[in-house]
């Protein structure tokens, strides 16, 4: 009897391909869009497109006919609302800086997908994204970094549980960008040139500031909109700013300081109101520390090792001593200083080209 899996279809040419893949290998395949946009409005929703619109929508729709394989819209903006926006929003209120898509990936596309998933029969979900799912000597599921490093996506889904993996399937993983392209067109997709979306989903112009001050959700984030006071290292007043919602750690770009030589953000001080503001040096430190934990590679950490970390998606990673400091805390201490080490971000730690674990900075 067929293996039952539920593909996450975006829409775009890599889980249109998984699809196709997926269908080649003998599977039963099924195709799902995850509704998650929260604007009923049918113009906005063209609009956004991305991973959540209407034209997410139609182009899976017509991949999944064009493959022959049964396609669903499944609406998941509860669990996206929740799970994500609310987050999103909590996370830049307090100060840090958030990775929606880490989030969405472990609370909507499989905890949510998968249930669901599972109540209908399937046996597995599958997705497009560039990494791979392996099976440890000790028994344990990781995730391991896809055969291309330029698409490698192992980095967003450092929080996912056992079970999850073990009810997953990447077939993308073990091809590169060019060869998926070329899969697609080969078999006629129309998606095969589709572009890749490059901004989170409910924030297509990048501006998530502008995306919180206009939302349902300003109020609960007004002391993060309320101007305040630019401080050096020191504790002096060299300016204001116009609510430290605008602002990220090692940011340089508008400032609006006249200080004669590059500035930038070191510390975002919620309690206060205060922006931080140093040299270029003062970006960079030699450890981090992280909760919210999750291990893939073993259930926990039980003695201090030496590992490689990333501190966020575009970071080419840096080798460290990881040890526990609490029951849910861990410390990071690198060989050589990083810069912009940034609250909020996740710190995912690599072994051997998987993933050992992860958490949030603190």
């Amino acid at each position: 009897m067929k293996k039952k899996v539920v593909v996450g279809m975006s829409g775009g040419v890599d889980s249109s391909v998984a699809a196709y893949l997926l269908k080649e290998q003998g599977y039963d395949v099924i195709g799902v869009t995850m509704q998650i946009w929260q604007d009923e409005d049918s113009c906005t929703l063209e609009e956004n497109g991305g991973c959540c619109g209407l034209s997410a929508v139609e182009d899976a729709r017509r991949v999944a006919n064009q493959l022959d394989i049964p396609y669903y819209v499944m609406n998941f903006k509860d669990e996206f609302r929740e799970n994500v926006i609310e987050y999103f929003v909590r996370e830049y209120k307090n100060g840090r800086t958030p990775n929606p898509c880490i989030a969405c990936n472990r609370y909507v596309k499989w905890e949510a997908l998968l249930k669901r998933s599972l109540e209908i029969g399937a046996d597995y979900i599958a997705t497009g994204h560039y990494a791979r799912i392996e099976q440890l000597d000790n028994g344990r599921y990781v995730i391991s970094n896809s055969v291309t490093a330029d698409k490698d996506q192992t980095y967003a889904l450092y929080n996912l549980t056992q079970e999850q993996l073990k009810h997953t399937l990447m077939p993308v993983g073990d091809y590169t960008k060019k060869e998926i392209r070329a899969i697609a067109e080969k078999i006629g997709l129309m998606v095969a040139n589709k572009p890749d979306s490059q901004d989170i989903c409910f924030v297509p112009d990048g501006d998530y500031a502008g995306f919180i001050q206009n939302s349902a959700y300003c109020r609960e984030c007004e002391s993060a909109l309320v101007p305040g006071n630019f401080v050096n290292l020191s504790g002096e007043v060299i300016g204001r700013h116009k609510g430290y919602l605008h602002y990220t750690i090692g940011q340089r770009k508008g400032l609006g300081l006249a200080m004669g030589h590059p500035v930038f953000v070191v510390d975002i001080r919620p309690e206060t109101n205060e922006v931080v503001i140093g040299d270029n040096e003062d970006c960079f430190s030699d450890r981090l520390l992280a909760s919210g934990l999750n291990f893939m590679a073993e259930e926990s950490l039980k003695e201090p090792r030496h590992l490689m970390a990333r501190i966020r998606y575009s970071h080419n990673g840096g080798e460290c001593t990881v040890r526990m400091t609490g029951d849910d805390t861990m410390e990071c201490i690198f060989d050589r200083p990083q810069r912009a080490i940034t609250k909020g971000q996740a710190v995912v730690l690599y072994e051997n080209g998987h993933v050992f674990g992860g958490g949030t900075i603190i």
